[in-house]
């Protein structure tokens, strides 16, 4: 198929700077037990072409499901009318941008294919996970779910550029609502389907899906009777299942370089990074070692190239506390004239790219889950992101956990429900005090980061050990 399209696009190609086929095929599986039903399998099959055109400074896009010549050709036509009024009159000059002209391939994991496992036995195996999960009548909901996406990509380019990518998806999630006394609770494998991976039906093991149904079930019960988290200024012990969100929110989406020069005010807003920032502002305390490295095969967002093409590597957004570099694609890079990234990425075939995060980590430190607690001496530990708020410059933020424990005099203490923390993202992380060892850290992620007009949501990988922030406003559910 491969084949044909590229003779196809060779075919069709225009007298132009620059064009591009973007392919992307998508096979969507899910299946889902509630309350002991099996509920309907979910299945898509979805497949397109992204064409880009650049030429005398403008640049147009055309995308079509019809991936025959004549439906190439009708793309292409349309892509270069585009390019042509734009020509002159758009923000971006695009006769000074080189795009590359990559020639590779990438493959992502998959030791056990998620279809070598017949569906019968994946609805076993949820049934089994849901049956844990119901251990108690005061368990009023209760669900287990596997999600699996492959996708197939083949990026093409007039000079001679070829780019086929393979990859595999897997999400599995775990949910537990107990309810008694007008006190309702939710406990979760990872929350938001945080617990994600690329690989096959091995990925199970490595996130623990197969250990945690009775943990789940057992702490939905005990916030049914834990109080309140208390109210005031003390210290934030942060689980990998919450470092997540935090550093999803507080630090990819403000260094989206395409945010920080304002492509995003109407939709997702803008940053409160400013283009000056870059080199020398003091993003958080010494400890705070961010990288953007969509190389690490097993996480969610890897690849090897981006979706124009820039081939994927590591690099420190974030050094020692210091903003070294924005999330900017090739495009954003030559803009703005600043250090980027290979990010330039869209949600699917219909879908021009834009900057987005792929895997965002920070990097483990020295400290152990005992030696953090120890140093603690009032505190919350919180696991678990169920609710979040952020404002349109992504600086002012609240966040709340499903899961806290009091912290007191260098000890774990009493299990307490509804624990919530607010800061600012510009002062935040430099009350980073400590960054847990490797053995504290996760791989996690989330299937659904949201930008772009028309929206686009897209995977996007992180990892990061538990950590500690000191003088943090905490507050409970009343």
């Amino acid at each position: 198929m491969h084949d044909k399209l590229e003779a196809s696009f060779r075919e069709v190609l225009p007298r132009a700077d620059f064009c591009s086929l973007r392919h992307v095929r998508e096979h969507e599986e899910m299946a889902s037990v509630r309350q002991g039903v099996a509920e309907p399998a979910y299945l898509s099959d979805d497949g397109g072409a992204m064409i880009t055109v650049i030429d005398k400074g403008g640049m147009g896009y055309a995308a079509t499901s019809d991936c025959s010549r004549a439906g190439l050709k009708r793309a292409v036509e349309e892509a270069s009318y585009w390019a042509r009024k734009t020509a002159g009159v758009s923000v971006v000059d695009c006769a000074a941008l080189a795009m590359p002209h990559p020639r590779g391939e990438y493959a992502g994991p998959e030791k056990t294919p998620w279809s070598s496992v017949p569906l019968g036995e994946k609805f076993d195996l949820l049934r089994e996970e849901c049956a844990r999960l119901k251990t108690d009548p005061r368990i009023v909901d209760w669900q287990a779910v596997l999600w699996h996406v492959r996708m197939d990509t083949l990026y093409l380019t007039s000079e001679d550029g070829r780019v086929r990518q393979r990859f595999s998806f897997i999400v599995p999630g775990l949910s537990a609502t107990a309810s008694a006394k007008a006190e309702t609770q939710t406990r979760s494998f990872g929350g938001l389907r945080e617990n994600c991976r690329q690989g096959g039906m091995e990925a199970l093991e490595a996130t623990g899906f197969r250990k945690a149904a009775p943990r789940i079930a057992a702490e939905s019960l005990e916030l049914l009777a834990a109080p309140n988290c208390p109210s005031g200024t003390m210290d934030l012990l942060a689980a990998p299942d919450q470092m997540i969100l935090q550093i999803h929110e507080s630090v990819g989406h403000p260094l989206e370089l395409d945010r920080i020069l304002g492509d995003e005010r109407n939709y997702a807003g803008t940053s409160f990074v400013t283009l000056d920032m870059l080199g020398s502002y003091r993003y958080g305390s010494d400890l705070l070692n961010i990288t953007y490295d969509p190389t690490r095969p097993e996480q969610f967002a890897s690849f090897g190239y981006d979706d124009d093409g820039l081939r994927a590597e590591k690099v420190f957004i974030i050094e020692r506390g210091i903003l070294k570099r924005a999330l900017g694609g090739g495009i954003s890079q030559a803009r703005a004239g600043a250090p980027g990234t290979a990010n330039s990425r869209a949600s699917g075939w219909n879908r021009p790219p834009i900057d987005r995060m792929a895997n965002l980590n920070l990097e483990p430190g020295e400290s152990s889950l005992e030696e953090m607690i120890a140093s603690i001496e009032r505190g919350v530990y919180m696991q678990t992101n169920r609710s979040w708020s952020i404002d349109d410059s992504r600086n002012k933020f609240q966040f709340g956990c499903e899961w806290g424990r009091l912290i007191e005099n260098g000890r774990l203490g009493a299990v307490v429900k509804n624990p919530n923390y607010r800061g600012i993202s510009a002062t935040f992380w430099r009350s980073l005090a400590k960054v847990g060892s490797a053995v504290t850290a996760a791989v996690m992620g989330t299937p659904f980061c949201g930008k772009g007009e028309p929206n686009q949501m897209i995977r996007v990988g992180h990892a990061s050990p538990a950590c500690v922030f000191k003088d943090v406003d905490v507050f409970g559910g009343e």
